[in-house]
């Protein structure tokens, strides 16, 4: 049997009694990370034990949904369960991005438990020269 030193454990287990697993209309959140690259955005999920298949990303105007749902692992009759920690059920979280992210060429990789989102920035929203016209020259400024 196995057991681990923690003082919050019923703590921990009565609060995942009365919330529950998580579901398609009140899912559980997902911790991740958001920093930029470059010229890009990158998102970290972590979702370890979810199938690649069992992931869902949208995007609605500015919104990105990511959901996914980690499933129970088929046992066999003969198994008996000596402690189950891990959560199991739906996982959401949605982000607002801004006007300045190219939506239509956001990247998905999923590796080793790990969803990861690049999102450009768009052209549009990138620095760029421009060039004035004083009389018969032009004069270039950056900005």
């Amino acid at each position: 049997m196995l057991m681990r030193t923690d003082p919050f454990r019923e703590l921990d287990r009565l609060a995942q009694q009365l919330m529950g697993p998580g579901t398609w209309s009140k899912p559980s959140a997902m911790p991740m990370d958001a920093y930029r690259e470059g010229d890009e955005y990158v998102v970290a999920f972590d979702l370890p034990g979810v199938t690649a298949d069992a992931i869902d990303i949208d995007v609605e105007r500015n919104m990105l949904t990511v959901k996914a749902e980690r499933r129970p692992v088929a046992k066999s009759d003969d198994v008996q369960m000596e402690l189950s920690e891990r959560p199991l059920g739906v996982f959401s979280r949605q982000i607002v991005l801004a006007d300045t992210l190219d939506t239509e060429h956001i990247q998905a990789d999923y590796d080793a438990g790990v969803l990861t989102l690049r999102i450009p920035i768009a052209e549009r929203a990138k620095p760029r020269k421009i060039s004035i016209g004083v009389g018969s020259g032009h004069k270039e400024i950056s900005g």
